[in-house]
């Protein structure tokens, strides 16, 4: 399981106990998703030069104190979703390199009476809790002075000695996930100077006298502060807003997936202005029930003139009041993505005096449809340079629109435009309409850098004289066939062109002054699979500098008639042979064979028609037609034989014929002699009888040798014949007339039996 860099990925593979054999070379030994209970002193005792430990979700409860003894140069160990009751300081004493440790998802209570991490002093990453953990005692992180990550992920802890994480000097990032206020608070008590972002998880702010337990943070000197799946109301909204803004250092709050009881009616007036540094704020799905009933925020429109970065998305906003926009007068940057804004609301969102600093606009799905009206709204932002109007729904758009003169990016992207017209900016530098029904493009961009027409119906470059500085340009997944010479040299500034994904066919003069363009740092077409070119190194994505082009790809034509001509002549070849060869016949033997051998191995008695069907070769008809029938269907009683001149039905394959004689005789009677042996016909009658008659291992056959015949003088593919010659008794022709008849005797008496 160890490929050439010595990761060893063992994972998911059922194992119960660590593998033997680790040696020093592994560096990476991935055993997680086993179910692996006990790790042993031995087990990892050779992996000196293990750098990464993978053991989560087994079912470790025990662990040997030595067990991790050799691993000095241990840089992350995952022991999470285990069942380890205990943690034991001893584990980890010899882990001097350690960085990353994962211990969530386990079943101890509390980590002892003192630190188990105190030799660890590279940590840099520590994740502890489950649904059982519920305290933590002073000294249980001595030994760690600073962390990149620290995460405790415990809804029950309920026990907390103040000063517990006092004792490290600097956390970059911290993650809590409790359910308890006042635990949150004496902890943030012991993080106020050592926390840089604080964020805080699954806690429920909906009791507005448990507020003041966070007064706390005010004193933070946290920079980012996170809240995901919180839960607020209208009660307590204005007093954590008023810890917020009391964070002297705070520069970022974040709320992600979290929930809001009310409509926006605050009753305790916020106060305002006391923040200096807060400049971003992002929402992320943060889902109000009533939120078609939610007020105009008029008693936080205070708090929102030093906001630089505001993201919004996802959280049904269908508003923002006129005078909420007027006081965003530091914001750079607005996100309104993922929202229900409209033409008309958007106009009174971005009234008159509104975002005056605003250079970075997305409002990207929203439920946009005019846009005419779009550029209107936004025409008075002086400032603006980034306009996101993506996955709208604006079909056609009109000749003229008004827009801000600083617009230099615009993206309408899957906004259902089937035709391009004047209505876009000529300032733009970079323009994105991708994913919409283009069948042309020929607007007069003369500013125009970066150009973007992916997924649209283009079966031609765009023009090169109406976007003169054009540097890059994507035309990808169009339906973009080839393009000349004079279409690719026009452009004269052209640095990267993507047409990968076309229906480009491939040719060598195609290709060949696409290679030889110097100037281009890099072009892309990468044929797909399903058209012509076919070329391993003319694949998706490829840069055509790197393609080269085999024989079947440059001469196509040419190959494919010589390899019509060489198949016509295999052919022709194969008729001739299999008509010198009477391959046809040898084929309808084959098959009269697989016939016989389906058939059922006796006919009903009701069907028998001959006491024996004789088998022998035309050279001996005589003997046989004239002694041998005279012989026997004279005798008394008479026998009935089956002769193929007599008795085979006209007009029926011969192959038929004999099948259907043996099935309806009891016996068969061959007549051996030299002549029988080099008779092609009567190998073949051989063939659809003995495979038959010998299959039944009954005494069906009799042997008549008419004259003395060795029995390696029978062909080799009559194997069963050469077997029955040697163990069974036949009948031999005596050529002295006084033993003659005992020899018929002997004739009838094996037809009769």
């Amino acid at each position: 399981s160890c490929d050439a860099t010595q990761l060893c990925n063992c994972s998911s593979m059922g194992l119960d106990f660590v593998p033997q054999g680790l040696t020093g070379k592994i560096t990476v030994l991935n055993l997680a998703h086993n179910r692996i209970k006990h790790i042993r002193s031995q087990d990892l005792q050779q992996a000196v030069n293990l750098r990464a430990l993978l053991l989560q979700s087994n079912k470790i409860s025990s662990i040997d104190e030595d067990s991790f003894l050799s691993l000095g140069k241990l840089e992350l160990l995952d022991l999470s979703n285990n069942s380890l009751a205990h943690l034991s300081p001893v584990w980890f004493e010899h882990l001097f390199s350690l960085q990353h440790l994962h211990l969530q998802g386990n079943s101890y209570r509390d980590l002892g009476e003192s630190s188990p991490f105190s030799s660890l002093r590279n940590l840099s990453s520590l994740h502890l809790g489950n649904p059982w953990f519920s305290t933590i005692k002073q000294g249980n992180f001595e030994g760690i002075e600073l962390l990149d990550k620290l995460w405790i992920d415990s809804g029950n802890l309920n026990q907390y000695e103040p000063g517990s994480l006092k004792s490290i000097e600097k956390i970059n990032h911290m993650i809590i996930n409790i359910s308890s206020i006042n635990i949150f608070s004496a902890i943030v008590s012991d993080l106020l100077y050592s926390v840089t972002w604080l964020e805080v998880r699954k806690i429920s702010f909906s009791v507005p006298a448990e507020m003041q337990l966070l007064r706390v943070m005010s004193f933070c000197y946290a920079k980012k502060i996170s809240f995901k799946e919180t839960f607020l109301t209208d009660d307590t909204i204005p007093e954590v807003v008023s810890i917020l803004e009391g964070m002297p250092k705070l520069v970022e709050v974040e709320m992600i997936d979290c929930s809001l009881l009310g409509t926006g009616h605050w009753e305790i007036a916020i106060q305002a202005n006391r923040s200096k540094t807060l400049g971003i704020l992002t929402i992320r799905r943060l889902s109000i029930e009533e939120f078609y009933l939610f007020t105009d925020l008029h008693t936080v429109k205070n708090l929102a003139s030093l906001l630089t970065k505001v993201t919004v998305e996802n959280t049904k906003v269908f508003l923002v009041p006129c005078s909420l926009s007027k006081n965003l007068l530091s914001l750079v940057y607005l996100d309104l993505s993922a929202n229900l804004l409209g033409d008309q609301s958007l106009e009174h969102s971005a009234c008159q005096g509104g975002w005056p600093s605003l250079q970075t606009l997305n409002l990207s799905q929203n439920s946009l449809s005019d846009l005419e009206m779009t550029g209107k709204s936004l025409s008075h932002l002086r400032k603006l340079i980034l306009l996101d109007v993506s996955q709208n729904n604006f079909g056609e758009i009109p000749d003229v629109c008004e827009w801000p003169q600083t617009l230099k990016y615009l993206n309408l992207s899957s906004t259902q435009i089937p035709r391009l017209t004047t209505c876009i900016p000529p300032t733009l530098e970079v323009l994105d309409v991708s994913a919409n029904n283009l069948r042309e493009f020929g607007l007069q961009l003369p500013f125009l850098k970066e150009l973007y027409l992916a997924k649209n119906q283009l079966k031609t470059l765009p023009g090169a004289a109406p976007v003169p500085n054009l540097v890059a340009i994507s035309v990808r997944r169009n339906k973009l066939n080839s393009f000349s010479r004079e279409e690719f040299e026009s452009f004269k500034k052209m640095e990267l062109l993507d047409a990968s994904d076309n229906n480009f066919i491939c040719s060598c003069e195609f290709l060949a002054f696409i290679q030889h363009e110097a100037r281009i740092a890099q072009v892309l077409v990468g044929w797909p699979d399903r058209y012509i070119c076919d070329s391993p190194l003319a694949v998706r994505g490829a840069e055509v500098g790197a393609v080269h082009l085999s024989l079947m790809e440059c001469h196509r034509s040419l190959v494919v008639s010589s390899i019509c001509v060489l198949v016509f002549l295999v052919i022709l070849v194969l008729v001739a042979l299999s008509y010198k060869y009477h391959a046809v016949w040898y084929l309808r033997m084959t098959w009269a064979w697989l016939q016989a051998k389906r058939k059922p191995k006796r006919a009903p008695p009701k069907d028998i028609s001959y006491d024996a069907f004789v088998s022998y070769s035309e050279n001996d008809s005589d003997w046989v037609e004239n002694i041998m029938v005279r012989e026997l269907e004279q005798a008394c009683p008479p026998f009935r034989l089956c002769l193929h001149k007599r008795d085979f039905v006209p007009g029926k394959w011969i192959v038929d014929n004999i099948i259907d004689s043996i099935e309806k005789s009891h016996k068969t009677l061959f007549v051996l002699s030299e002549h029988f042996v080099r008779s092609e016909w009567c190998k073949y009658e051989l063939d659809f009888s003995h495979f038959r008659l010998f299959d039944e291992n009954n005494d069906a056959a009799i042997l008549v040798l008419l004259e003395p015949i060795q029995s390696k003088a029978i062909p080799k593919r009559f194997c069963k014949l050469r077997k029955i010659m040697n163990t069974k008794t036949y009948l031999e022709w005596p050529l002295e007339e006084e033993k003659q008849e005992t020899f018929w005797e002997n004739l009838r008496e094996a037809l009769k039996s």
